[in-house]
């Protein structure tokens, strides 16, 4: 499994440890990923996700999923998130009709 975050496209990053004497090792840092569920208002369920620590604040900071996916243009987006736009925008329409 990647370890990139499906929402932010966050990834590993490399950088070196450095000890007292000034001696450089390569290691990587890893992002924090989290398997959640989120809640989405127009689906009325829950999304099993992967993401970053930082994409589950911002989606906290834009209202929920659904605003985010919604505000998000779909080339920034995973195509698993495209899917669940789809998904919402004409659960949307259905409500709406």
């Amino acid at each position: 499994m990647a370890k990139r975050c499906s929402l932010t496209g966050k990834g590993v990053q490399t950088g070196n440890n450095v000890s007292h004497a000034h001696n450089k090792t390569r290691r990587r840092f890893l992002p924090n990923l989290q398997a959640t569920s989120i809640w989405s208002e127009a689906l009325e369920k829950g999304v099993r996700v992967r993401v970053s620590a930082y994409a589950l604040r911002l989606l906290e900071q834009k209202g929920g999923l659904d605003a985010y996916l919604l505000a998000t243009r779909d080339s920034k987006l995973s195509p698993e998130f495209r899917r669940v736009k789809k998904q919402i925008q004409k659960a949307i329409e259905r409500k709406a009709a």
